[in-house]
C-alpha cells in the first residue's frame, strides 16, 4: 500500500484517481475470479466425495483424475484451487497428484506455475516417471519453451537420475520437432560425453529432423555420423532423407543414398527399390528404369502395386502403350489387383493421344465394378505428381462414399467431362 501510495501522490490528481480506481477493479476481478474458482473447487470436492470418487483409499487417484480432467476443460485455476482446499483438509499431495497438476499449468500455457510445481518435485523424495517428463516436453514444446526443456535436462543431470538417458532422448525429440537443431546438437553432444549410448530410435530421429529442418549438407553430416555408430536407419528415417532429396529433386544422390543404405535389406520391403525406381522415372530413364525393375526381381524381392504404378506412370506419360499392356499382364500374373491411378495411367494415356475410341481395349481386361481406392506410396506422388484422371477422381470421391463408386461409373463422367470440354473449345 505504501507503494502504491508513493506512485500515486506522483501523478495528477485526476490521473491519481483514475489509477486508483484501475488498482481497485483489477483487484476486486481477481478476487471474485477468485472465490469463483475456489466455490467451484469445493462443489466438485463435495461431489466426489459423495460419488465416491474421493475417499481415503484412492484419494491419490482421485485427486490426480480430477486435475487432469479440469486441465482437458482449461480450467487450471480451479485446480489449483482443488489442491489448496484440498491441502485445508489435510490432503498431502503426492507425486502423481503434483505431476498432474504441473503438466495442467504447462498445457495451459502457465508455465512459471509449472515450473515451481517441477522444482517441489525435483526437491522432494518424488521421482517424475518418464511419462511426466515426455508430457511436460511436449507441453513446452508446444509453447516453444524450449529454455524451460534444456534447464530441466541439467536438474535431472545434476541429480544423475537412473531414467536420465531418457530424458536426453526425449530432449533430442522435442529439440528436433521445434526446429531447433542446435540444442539438439548440444543436447547429443552432453548424453554422448556422460558416456549414454545412443539408441537406434534417438539416433533416427536424429537424422530425421536434420532432413526435415536442416540443409543437404546439413543431413548428409549426420547421416555420416549416424552411420559411424554402427546403427541402421529405420524406415521413418529413409523415408525423411529421400523425401529431403525428392523436395530438392536431387535424384541422383537419392540413388546414390538408397544403394549406401542397402538395396538387399529385407526388414524395410520394397521401399528402398521403389524410391530407386522413382528416381529413374522423375527424369524418364526408360532403359534405367527396366534394368533396375529386372534387377529388383533376380533380387528376390516381388513387386507390390507401387512398384507396378511407378512404371505405369512413366509408361502412360511416355505414351509407351505396349509396355504399359506388359505391365498390365504381369500384375495379373502377380495377382495385384490395380488401384485408381492403374486405371487413370490407361485412361490419361489414351485421350492423350485422342485414342479414346479404343480405350475399351486396355479397360476390357481389367474389372470395371471395382470400387475404387488408392493404395500407392504418397512419395510416388511427389515425384511424379497426379494424372488428370485421378486427380478428377478423387474430387468426385469427395462427395459422394468410395462404395457408391466404381470405375466404370468414373471413367463414364470422366469422358463426358472430357466430350464437353472439347466441344467448348471448338465453340469459340
Amino acid at each position: 500500500m505504501e507503494i502504491r501510495s508513493s506512485f500515486a501522490a506522483t501523478l495528477a490528481p485526476s490521473r491519481r484517481r483514475t489509477v486508483e480506481t484501475t488498482c481497485r477493479f483489477t483487484f476486486f476481478c481477481y478476487q471474485r475470479d477468485s472465490e469463483k474458482s475456489r466455490a467451484l473447487a469445493r462443489k466438485i470436492i463435495g461431489k466426489c466425495k459423495q460419488d465416491g470418487g474421493i475417499d481415503d483409499k484412492n484419494r491419490d487417484s482421485g485427486c490426480a483424475a480430477l486435475v487432469r480432467s479440469l486441465s482437458r476443460k482449461r480450467m487450471p485455476h480451479v485446480a489449483h484451487e482443488l489442491l489448496l482446499e484440498l491441502r485445508i483438509q489435510g490432503f498431502q499431495p503426492n507425486s502423481s497428484t503434483l505431476s498432474a497438476l504441473m503438466l495442467c499449468y504447462a498445457e495451459n500455457g502457465l508455465l512459471p506455475q509449472a515450473e515451481a510445481i517441477w522444482e517441489e518435485i525435483v526437491n522432494s523424495s518424488f521421482v517424475p516417471s518418464t511419462q511426466i517428463v515426455s508430457e511436460l516436453f511436449d507441453a513446452y514444446g508446444k509453447m516453444g519453451h524450449f529454455d524451460g526443456v534444456a534447464r530441466i535436462v541439467d536438474q535431472v543431470g545434476s541429480r544423475d537420475l537412473k531414467f536420465l538417458p531418457q530424458v536426453y532422448s526425449l530432449a533430442i525429440s522435442c529439440f528436433g520437432k521445434g526446429g531447433q537443431l542446435e540444442l539438439m546438437e548440444n543436447t547429443l553432444k552432453d548424453m554422448v560425453s556422460r558416456g549414454y549410448m545412443v539408441d537406434s530410435a534417438t539416433g533416427n530421429a536424429f537424422v530425421g529432423y536434420y532432413s526435415i529442418f536442416g540443409s543437404l549438407t546439413e543431413m548428409e553430416n549426420a547421416y555420416g555420423r549416424f552411420k559411424r555408430s554402427c546403427l541402421l536407419l529405420e524406415e521413418e528415417g529413409i523415408r525423411a532423407m529421400s523425401f529431403a532429396y525428392i523436395k530438392e529433386r536431387k535424384f541422383y544422390k537419392l540413388g546414390e543414398f538408397l544403394r549406401d543404405v542397402g538395396l538387399g535389406r529385407g526388414n524395410v520391403g520394397n521401399l528402398l527399390w521403389n524410391l530407386l525406381l522413382v528416381s529413374y522415372a522423375a527424369n524418364f530413364k526408360m532403359k534405367s528404369l527396366q534394368r533396375e525393375f529386372v534387377r529388383m526381381v533376380e533380387a528376390g524381392f516381388q513387386p507390390d502395386l507401387t512398384t507396378f504404378n511407378i512404371r505405369a506412370l512413366a509408361f502412360s506419360r511416355m505414351s509407351l502403350f505396349w509396355d504399359l499392356h506388359l505391365s498390365l499382364e504381369h500384375m495379373k500374373h502377380e495377382r495385384i489387383t490395380p488401384d485408381l491411378v492403374t486405371y487413370g495411367c490407361f485412361v490419361d494415356a489414351y485421350l492423350d493421344k485422342r485414342l479414346g475410341r479404343n480405350l475399351s481395349f486396355a479397360l476390357n481386361k481389367m474389372n470395371l465394378d471395382d470400387s475404387p481406392v488408392v493404395l500407392t506410396e504418397p512419395l510416388v506422388f511427389e515425384v511424379l505428381g497426379k494424372g488428370d484422371f485421378q486427380t478428377s477422381s478423387e474430387a468426385f470421391l469427395e462427395f459422394k462414399r468410395p462404395s457408391e463408386w466404381n470405375y466404370r461409373k468414373l471413367i463414364a463422367l470422366y469422358l463426358k467431362k472430357q466430350y464437353r470440354r472439347d466441344q467448348i473449345f471448338w465453340n469459340y
